[in-house]
């Protein structure tokens, strides 16, 4: 059966989503923007806070780049959880917008880009890469660049709330 490369690609995507849904669970609001405390030793990692605030940012790039009305990221999202920024440990819950405000985010965003990828033309994602330097050197196609967001980006940040829930007693997924 042919599948455009759209589908493909926002069939990772289902997998990522799915796999983000089930690390929610049992996650309370309070815990969702600290450190893990195994033992009682603060591990410096990504909580899930940072890491779905920092994926939220990528489903409406992808809108952008394919020429689709973008949904707003939500004002202070860029700076808070760009590449560049540091995740800190929430104490007073008073970093980190809500738990439901950051999930909601980034699951609008991301099913609103699949909704795009899958009507997106196999030559709309064979264009090329509109970023530089590097990013385009590794990924010279729109379509492989948004394979490389909805896949391994996606899911290496995945994996590090996987193992937040872990050292926060919470189990696997």
């Amino acid at each position: 059966m042919a599948s455009s490369l759209g589908n493909v690609i926002a069939e990772s995507l289902q997998l990522s989503l799915s796999y983000a849904e089930r690390l929610l669970k049992d996650v309370s609001a309070t815990q969702f923007g600290r450190f893990a405390r195994p033992g009682g030793q603060v591990v410096e990692s990504n909580h899930p806070a940072f890491v779905f605030g920092h994926l939220s940012l990528y489903g409406p790039r992808i809108l952008t780049q394919l020429g689709k009305s973008s949904l707003a990221v939500p004002a202070g999202f860029d700076s808070l959880f760009s590449k560049d920024a540091k995740c800190v440990d929430d104490v007073s819950g008073s970093i980190y917008p809500a738990m439901d405000v950051i999930t909601g985010s980034f699951f609008e965003g991301w099913r609103a880009a699949a909704d795009a990828l899958r009507a997106a033309s196999d030559a709309a994602l064979q264009q090329t890469n509109p970023m530089e330097g590097r990013m385009r050197d590794m990924f010279p196609s729109l379509g492989s660049m948004h394979n490389f967001y909805v896949g391994g980006h996606m899911m290496m940040h995945l994996g590090q709330v996987s193992a937040w829930r872990r050292m926060s007693g919470l189990g696997a997924a």
